[in-house]
């Protein structure tokens, strides 16, 4: 690739028009075909700082937000150590766009990012990591069910959301027979006691997880009666007619009745 070329692809990704940026996206998958390994990774670190502009401030391209993310997972699984290493961004946009091109990246991204997460005290690192673990869609995400339960105990508000959601996200990927008996009940133990959090978000999180148990085959026959009995006590049809005050705990509700 020719410095002209570099140059070029550099000028259309930092331009504010949003049909300059995707020439830009366009050029970098063209050269993405013909160049070396050695080439590559200014053109990984050019399309990466597209992650950091602020789409509500720029809502014209926050549909190049997408195709930079699809992007970056074509550049192959060398850039998962660039990408992890990245969410220590502090830029909050940034890390959630990582974390999703992360989750895009399959099996080969689910030891790479358990590694960091064992290395990492942050609770706002974690909770990038389970969030980029809980896109992704395969049986083997069940080894990340017990750092799943250890966060649902946080004392940190995010960490706790980002746990609660996990594990209803690990149950639409792993199989019944997959999932021990001790972890199965780690996530009902966890997902019960966050009904009761005093955060509404985590509430309605921990509702629609619940929902998902019932959905894919987490729970047996009493265990599937107890959750219809405590979500019609959340909407208030039970003879107590006491409910949830949290609209969106209520909406969660109404939507898991389905699978009970």
């Amino acid at each position: 690739m020719t410095n002209s070329a570099l140059h070029a692809i550099e000028q259309l990704l930092a331009s504010g028009k949003p049909e300059e940026v995707r020439r830009g996206l366009e050029l970098v998958r063209q050269e993405l075909a013909t160049i070396g390994s050695g080439e590559v990774r200014p053109l990984f670190e050019m399309v990466s700082t597209l992650f950091y502009i602020d789409t509500f401030d720029r809502p014209d391209l926050a549909p190049l937000m997408e195709e930079a993310i699809s992007l970056l997972v074509s550049f192959g699984t060398w850039v998962i150590p660039a990408l992890i290493s990245n969410l220590n961004a502090g830029d909050l946009k940034a890390q959630m766009a990582i974390a999703q091109a992360l989750g895009r990246m399959g099996d080969d991204v689910i030891e790479p990012l358990l590694a960091e997460y064992q290395s990492s005290p942050d609770p706002a690192k974690r909770s990038f990591v389970l969030y980029a673990l809980g896109k992704i869609k395969s049986p083997a995400i069940v080894k990340a069910a017990s750092f799943a339960i250890e966060s649902a105990d946080s004392p940190d508000l995010e960490l706790r959301d980002t746990a609660t959601r996990a594990i209803g996200k690990f149950a639409e990927s792993i199989s019944p027979s997959d999932l021990s008996e001790e972890m199965r009940r780690g996530f009902i133990e966890k997902l019960q006691r966050a009904l009761a959090d005093s955060n509404p978000g985590i509430r309605a999180k921990a509702v629609r997880s619940l929902g998902k148990l019932a959905r894919f085959g987490h729970l047996n026959s009493k265990e599937r009666e107890k959750l219809k009995a405590t979500l019609l006590l959340i909407l208030g049809n039970d003879e107590q007619f006491e409910w949830d005050r949290a609209y969106i705990v209520r909406r969660e509700a109404e939507e898991a009745l389905h699978y009970v």
